[in-house]
């Protein structure tokens, strides 16, 4: 073995053991990326619709008035199911170690 043969081993050994003392570095890079989430809400109850209720036969006020009562009836129903909708749809904001809680509303 030469000198220069031994002078390349050396210089090999000492380079393949610094590069194991160096400490390695990482950061943790947090990236917020929309994750869907599934709808808790509960679908609201249809409520029983009074011209449903109507026996055969039954006389035109009746059924105007049934008719009516029952426009009232669908508009609140159609109320509760729009709000469960828009439950849905809010962004969910995350808290560290919390569990998801929805956004506050922009309009509010």
């Amino acid at each position: 073995m030469s000198m220069g043969s031994a002078c390349m081993m050396v210089l090999l050994a000492m380079a393949s053991l610094a590069g194991c003392a160096g400490t390695t570095h990482t950061d943790v890079l947090q990236v917020r990326i929309p994750v869907p989430v599934a709808c808790q809400e509960p679908v609201p109850e249809r409520p029983s619709m009074p011209t449903e209720a109507l026996r055969p036969g039954a006389s035109l006020d009746d059924f105007a008035r049934a008719a009516m009562a029952e426009i009232e009836r669908r508009e609140g129903y159609e109320g509760r199911l729009a709000a469960a909708l828009e439950a849905c749809r809010m962004p969910f904001v995350a808290v560290p170690g919390a569990a998801p809680s929805p956004a506050p509303r922009p309009d509010a």
